[in-house]
């Protein structure tokens, strides 16, 4: 689409509406500038941003993320997690949780019939109620992050929620139970 520091892009790309913008640039520079074009155009988004080197993180904070991953922390988290629970089993990288500072995102397939099926974000209004959110939704092999409060959720679906370890256990404990 071009270079995701570029304001035009980031319209392009659809920030100005977006709930949740996830900054993931291989120059920290750029990641910075994202960050705060992205603040700017929609300072009510939840930003999620990769920080490439351990230094820049308190940078990409202060220029607007709600959550900064280290790159590096990130993957070795992810390689002794992964590590530690495939001992002596089969495991799948894509079931595994994704942890960024302060952030959990966990993928969870809806069934037919249960609290999800058929319910369009605004109707959920789980940042309100709990504070998580719907990051991306898996739908006939194809992905999308581009959710808004019409999007309306179907059996099938395998959604990526997004937010603190409370506030995952508390939409599991409440919609998957």
């Amino acid at each position: 689409m071009g270079n995701g520091s570029d304001e035009e892009v980031l319209v392009a790309a659809g920030v100005k509406t977006a709930s949740f913008v996830f900054v993931a640039l291989n120059d920290d520079t750029n990641v910075i500038f994202a960050t705060l074009i992205s603040r700017g155009l929609n300072p009510g988004a939840t930003i999620v941003a990769r920080a490439n080197s351990v230094k820049s993180i308190d940078k990409i904070y202060k220029a607007g993320a709600d959550y900064v991953g280290s790159l590096s922390i990130v993957a070795g988290q992810l390689l002794a997690k992964m590590s530690a629970d495939c001992i002596g089993k089969v495991c799948r990288i894509d079931e595994d949780i994704m942890l960024y500072e302060g952030i959990e995102i966990e993928k969870h397939h809806i069934e037919k019939g249960s609290l999800l099926d058929k319910k369009s974000i605004e109707d959920l209004d789980l940042e309100k109620k709990i504070g998580c959110t719907i990051i991306g939704i898996e739908r006939g092999g194809l992905v999308t992050i581009t959710i808004n409060k019409q999007t309306i959720l179907h059996a099938g679906d395998t959604i990526a929620v997004g937010g603190s370890s409370k506030q995952i256990s508390e939409f599991k404990e409440k919609y998957l139970n």
